[in-house]
């Protein structure tokens, strides 16, 4: 269990006289079997967290528990409710001390044992971060946190990778998104969903107006809808083989792009399917050089080729250095 849904778990059961598993499961998005799993954790854990079968029963967390929720203040309550961050993102988003201190108080209020485990915090660190990821610039969380929750319309200069200058776009926020490392900033821009990296981000300003989203959806929501529709949505579908000393590589660059059948393998490699959004994300297959061999379509291998080719003259040796020698 992590510290988010231990603090929010055990505020559920501090402030209600019983609630029911499908309840708490409801409140804190997970399934019936991890609130089970959490309840005898607690259980394990020596608070006195009782459950009772039947139309007025429930889950109770009964007086004396040792766990006064009323020691945190707002700030740390509404910090430690941040689900799902490492340390360096709780940093970013200038919410690191408060969560220190709300996970302090409480990890003080607990019963002590005689023979207690070493607590999880001391023996499990998350680092979300994808490896080797470069230093990010442009606009910070911390920056952005404030105007996302006044609730404001914003307007953002956004440097898109497919554009010659950056975008002048008004958009309306539904908030903040991690995803693997990365910050996002989720918005509607003319009632379409969009997801906007921050390092992208390179000037912002409040337009002044209350956000005006659609009815009906949260930060949860359409994040998840957008991740979804970026993990299955593809224009190419190419066929290929794939060497057996990269298959491996393979799947953690591509990741759900990458559609293996286990069945299919030869002498040869593994015989896979690669979906990619854009023909010109075919370019992340030129890292595994003859190690990856494309069958179709024709305009996929079309496509590898000419950026084979034009790598290939990009470092091909220059006239005047090819045939020249010292002269003394």
């Amino acid at each position: 269990m992590t510290p988010d849904r231990f603090f929010s778990l055990m505020l559920l059961l501090a402030s209600r006289n019983a609630v029911t598993t499908q309840e708490l499961a409801s409140a804190l998005g997970v399934s019936l079997r991890t609130i089970t799993r959490d309840l005898n954790w607690l259980r394990d854990a020596g608070l006195p967290v009782t459950a009772q079968r039947g139309r007025l029963g429930g889950v109770t967390l009964l007086p004396g528990s040792g766990l006064d929720l009323t020691r945190l203040t707002p700030g740390e309550r509404d910090h430690l409710s941040l689900a799902g961050l490492d340390e360096k993102q709780r940093s970013e988003l200038s919410a690191s001390a408060e969560s220190r201190r709300a996970l302090a108080k409480i990890a003080a209020a607990r019963p002590r044992r005689v023979h207690e485990l070493l607590p999880l915090a001391d023996v499990v660190h998350v680092d979300s971060r994808p490896w080797l990821q470069a230093p990010a610039s442009g606009t910070t969380p911390a920056s952005l946190i404030g105007p996302v929750r006044r609730g404001r319309r914003l307007r953002i200069a956004y440097d898109s990778p497919r554009e010659s200058c950056p975008r002048d776009l008004v958009v309306d926020p539904y908030g903040l998104f991690a995803k693997a490392g990365i910050w996002y900033l989720v918005a509607d821009r003319a009632r379409v969903p969009r997801m906007y990296r921050l390092e992208r981000i390179t000037a912002w300003t409040e337009v002044g107006r209350p956000r005006r989203i659609r009815e009906n959806q949260t930060l949860a929501t359409v994040a998840a809808a957008l991740v979804d529709q970026w993990e299955h949505n593809h224009a190419v579908e190419v066929s290929a083989t794939i060497d057996h000393t990269q298959i491996e590589r393979a799947r953690r660059i591509l990741g759900q792009r990458l559609v293996h059948d286990g069945h299919e393998e030869s002498a040869t490699g593994h015989k896979v399917l690669i979906r990619f959004l854009h023909l010109e994300d075919l370019r992340t297959l030129l890292p595994f050089g003859s190690a990856v061999t494309v069958h179709g379509p024709a305009k996929a291998r079309a496509h590898l080729s000419d950026l084979a080719t034009s790598l290939a003259h990009h470092y091909a040796p220059s006239p005047t250095s090819a045939g020249s020698c010292a002269v003394t």
